[in-house]
């Protein structure tokens, strides 16, 4: 590199400056020191395994920081951030001359964070089209790519390449690994060698629940085209037939009818120049039954694409703009990741609702994903006095808080509810909304439940020989006295 002025150039920023934004360590090993000048208290970010810092804060006026690694075997570099108030100053380290190596996908997976590697693979999956993150897979292994340079280093332009999966492609870039994974980072594309084969466009790509044909139509430049299909989907999917005239082939394929829920396959086709195998892949998916489930059957269930039908009462609303929320029935509880357009929804805690989701997880942690809205029975608070003012209905809902007076029942929860406006008689409290035969039995009991607490139930207004009463009833919460 050439630069008209033998200078060295400093980011200077009003919170904190720094005497050098480059540290340069020995590649036998070494420290190196810099100055910072800051106007209030700062900390350091550092990241790096084999980068070590004198201190990891200070505060206002001039400091030193030392910086400092054992020796390397080859070159590496790596970045440092501290932090004043609002202002990030970054700092680059390096060590030694940083090499390109060319590696195969192992060597990259065995190799020490922060080198350089270049690697030669076929994109078997794309799975952000604006960085450009992508699994790069060669016959040793396979790796992540996290961001994609273009051709002018620019980021957020992985378009502009017209990579597809299939395609043979060289790259360079820093290893890193993030939470057991080995990545290599914002990567510079060397060459694209284009699949000999390519899917040009598929039909009925979203097979109904009965069933029915796939084709994909298939441009081909290789000798010949075969076909894999995944284990897990060959009971279900078959080839029906394979037509090829020229460079155009067409692969029809067979789905029998879905008695389960939502399932989808990823097919791949391969060809061959007699010494390179090249692939491209297209999905399909097909509808399932919707399985009607308490939420106790739907938190026992694998993590997948089965559509469940869940209904309870919503417990708390965590996020009111996209409608993070919990639901519980009878047999448990589960959080909810979001109601499509659920702030047009108007759904508040108390609420009955029923939706269809996929079996989700985050963590470990059990979750509804892609929930959508199929009923809402609203349920209104309400005392005593206004519960009693109402015409008997069995389809609206009240939620009614209490102290209970007496209990007449412990197995089915029946009991007296009493607050400021005055009092009535709950036909049964259940431990949720769904509980039918001995399910709904002994709430009270499992929760510890007695006269005198404070109770919050979900029910409707009825009447038994003219007397009113809270019918069909279930536990929402309660405060033990």
């Amino acid at each position: 590199m050439t630069s008209c002025t033998d200078e060295e150039t400093v980011t200077l920023l009003d919170e904190i400056q720094v005497s050098s934004s480059y540290v340069s360590i020995p590649v036998d090993g070494g420290s190196t020191d810099i100055t910072v000048t800051a106007k209030d208290s700062w900390t350091v970010e550092n990241n790096v395994e084999w980068l070590t810092i004198s201190s990891s804060s200070g505060g206002a006026g001039e400091s030193t920081l030392t910086f400092s690694a054992q020796s390397a075997v080859d070159g590496r570099t790596a970045e440092v951030r501290i932090q004043c108030g609002n202002a990030t100053q970054r700092i680059n380290i390096i060590q030694g001359l940083a090499t390109i190596s060319s590696a195969t996908c192992a060597d990259v997976i065995a190799g020490p964070d922060s080198k350089t590697y270049q690697v030669t693979g076929v994109c078997t999956a794309i799975t952000n089209t604006l960085y450009g993150n992508w699994y790069l897979e060669d016959e040793t292994g396979s790796i992540y790519i996290y961001g994609t340079l273009d051709s002018k280093g620019g980021e957020k332009n992985f378009l502009s390449w017209g990579l597809e999966v299939g395609d043979e492609i060289t790259v360079q870039g820093p290893k890193t690994t993030y939470n057991g994974t080995v990545e290599l980072v914002n990567v510079t594309v060397i060459s694209i060698n284009k699949s000999l084969v390519k899917v040009d466009s598929v039909a009925n790509a979203q097979l109904p629940l009965e069933g029915g044909e796939f084709t994909a139509y298939l441009t081909c430049k290789g000798q010949g085209v075969s076909v894999e299909i995944p284990d897990d989907a060959k009971s279900w999917l078959s080839i029906s037939s394979i037509q090829s005239a020229g460079t155009n082939s067409v692969v029809k394929f067979k789905a029998d009818a879905n008695t389960g829920g939502d399932r989808e396959t990823t097919l791949t086709f391969k060809t061959t120049d007699g010494s390179k195998i090249y692939s491209a892949q297209t999905m399909l998916s097909q509808t399932g039954a919707i399985i009607d489930a308490t939420i106790a059957e739907f938190l026992a269930a694998e993590v997948g694409n089965t559509q469940y039908r869940l209904t309870g009462a919503i417990t708390s609303i965590v996020n009111d703009k996209y409608g993070n929320l919990y639901l519980r029935d009878f047999s448990g509880e589960t959080f909810v990741y979001g109601i499509e357009d659920f702030q047009d929804k108007g759904l508040k805690e108390g609420d009955i609702i029923t939706i269809v989701g996929k079996r989700a997880a985050y963590n470990g942690s059990p979750q509804v994903g892609d929930a959508v809205l199929e009923n809402v029975i609203p349920v209104t608070t309400a005392t005593v006095a206004e519960v009693l003012a109402k015409p008997d209905d069995a389809d609206t809902y009240f939620m009614v808080t209490g102290q209970i007076t007496s209990i007449t029942s412990d197995t089915y929860g029946n009991l007296y509810l009493k607050d400021d406006s005055g009092e009535i008689y709950a036909y049964g409290c259940y431990p949720g909304w769904g509980a039918t035969g001995d399910d709904r039995k002994y709430l009270l009991a499992d929760k510890g439940i007695k006269v005198g607490d404070t109770l919050t139930m979900i029910a409707a207004k009825g009447s038994y020989n003219g007397s009113p009463q809270l019918s069909h009833g279930f536990y929402f919460s309660h405060v033990s006295n």
